[in-house]
């Protein structure tokens, strides 16, 4: 490991430990609420998006890079702009696929010192520093979420979303998740729990399994037009110096 990675490392995880001094606490929150004005402003004009979580570690020529391409190109002929990680994998497939294919696409993008940079097929990106302000910003602008095969930070994003989505913190959004084969011991598992009383069974129903486009994008059409008003995508105010 490099010295310049070291450091990262350092800087990057160090703000979980604690206590510390009222000057550092205080610099902390600061640099956060930067990071959050930082995303607010570039993201304010996207207009309303269905997110795509899923891997970083697929390459094109991957059936799931494939499905999520077509995912994009699905959301794009929709309406809607497509959001993702901005990493490669699943999230540069969903970019992609909605790029190529006339529709609006973006990306919130994490700064790692390994594996992770913009993917090419954004109209426009935020890098952030925190995952915790990253995954706010990938649920505050969407009115649906996709989720394709993934690992720890998938499986992050989707169970953070479930549980804001269950304790009504945000509304009812759909979440479609797509790799049935992939994702069958899991859904196996969520009904096991709802066995056991550890959820409730009308939880289940927070959650449509399909590989089908088609059907995946009935249920977000029918959800978003039987529950929320779409609003307009913002125009810029020039006194505050915004651009889209």
């Amino acid at each position: 490991m490099s010295n310049n990675e070291k450091k990262f490392k350092i800087d990057r995880y160090t703000y979980l430990e604690g206590p510390k001094s009222r000057i550092s606490e205080l610099g902390f929150s600061i640099e956060v609420f930067f990071q959050f004005i930082k995303g607010f402003r570039k993201l304010h004009f996207v207009g309303p998006c269905i997110t795509v979580f899923g891997s970083a570690r697929f390459k094109e020529g991957n059936p799931y890079y494939q499905l999520a391409y077509d995912v994009g190109k699905m959301i794009s002929q929709m309406g809607f702009t497509t959001m993702t990680g901005g990493g490669p994998g699943i999230m540069e497939a969903a970019n992609r696929g909605a790029f190529e294919n006339k529709g609006y696409s973006v990306g919130c993008n994490i700064v790692l010192p390994f594996e992770q940079h913009p993917n090419p097929y954004m109209h426009t990106w935020v890098n952030i520093k925190y995952f915790f302000v990253r995954k706010f910003l990938l649920l505050k602008y969407s009115y649906a979420f996709v989720v394709l095969p993934g690992g720890w930070g998938t499986m992050d994003e989707m169970f953070e979303t479930l549980t804001l989505i269950q304790t009504t913190v945000i509304q009812n959004f759909p979440i479609v998740v797509m790799g049935k084969e992939y994702y069958q011991e899991l859904f196996e598992y969520l009904t096991y729990m709802a066995e056991q009383g550890t959820i409730s069974p009308s939880d289940l129903l927070l959650i449509k399994f399909t590989d089908n486009l088609a059907e995946a994008e009935e249920h977000i059409t029918k959800y978003i037009q039987t529950n929320y008003r779409i609003s307009k995508r913002k125009k810029p105010v020039w006194w505050l110096l915004e651009k889209i």
